[in-house]
């Protein structure tokens, strides 16, 4: 993915700032990079799994860099950056969806690459984590939602219940009833992978 650079903050995708001078803009821009920027991977983790489609959650990314670019003066330095981020990156996912639903439906002709947690340990195998990533795309969009920012970035329920804009009661809901059906999928398989083992 190709991150915008700093020829790609034209001046018409500008903050809204007073006055910019050539030094200001680059001030900023630095600012905003060294705030925004290495949040990438998370985010575009996430939008893959969103999305389902590569290509689409590159584009969700980048349109939820330059909403927080042209919206970065309403940023206040010291506040959590990453949780700002997600916010913007489900807005723009949300009028993504609403501006899709009459278009028609994609199918990719390859399976997505399985890309669950940067912190899953050396003894998760990759037939768990194709198990795991079957299971999550399984789930609703809500449920999907709550599991991937809570369980794999990390985020507590209260910080979810900022970036989703939902109380924190529903977020916890959510959160009790994507695990329950992640733990309903997965069981079975589970089960037939113990006695295949065991013979």
């Amino acid at each position: 993915m190709v991150l915008m650079g700093q020829a790609a903050f034209s001046d018409q995708c500008l903050p809204h700032l007073p006055e910019l001078t050539s030094s200001t803009v680059n001030q900023r821009q630095n600012e905003f990079e060294s705030v925004a920027i290495s949040h990438a991977p998370s985010l575009l983790r996430v939008a893959r799994r969103l999305a389902f489609d590569p290509a689409i959650a590159e584009d969700l990314v980048q349109e939820t860099f330059l909403r927080a670019w042209r919206s970065f003066d309403q940023f206040e330095p010291g506040t959590n950056a990453r949780a700002w981020l997600f916010r913007i990156l489900f807005n723009a996912f949300y009028a993504q969806g609403r501006k899709s639903r009459s278009a028609p439906l994609l199918v990719p002709l390859q399976p997505l690459a399985r890309e669950i947690s940067p912190r899953i340990g050396a003894d998760f195998s990759a037939l768990d984590g194709a198990m795991l990533g079957a299971a999550l795309d399984d789930l609703s969009v809500e449920h999907r939602t709550v599991i991937l920012l809570a369980v794999v970035e990390g985020f507590t329920c209260r910080e979810l219940a900022e970036i989703l804009s939902l109380p924190i009661g529903t977020v916890m809901s959510r959160l009790s009833r994507a695990r329950r059906s992640l733990r309903a999928m997965l069981a079975p398989q589970e089960s037939r992978a113990l006695r295949a083992s065991a013979k």
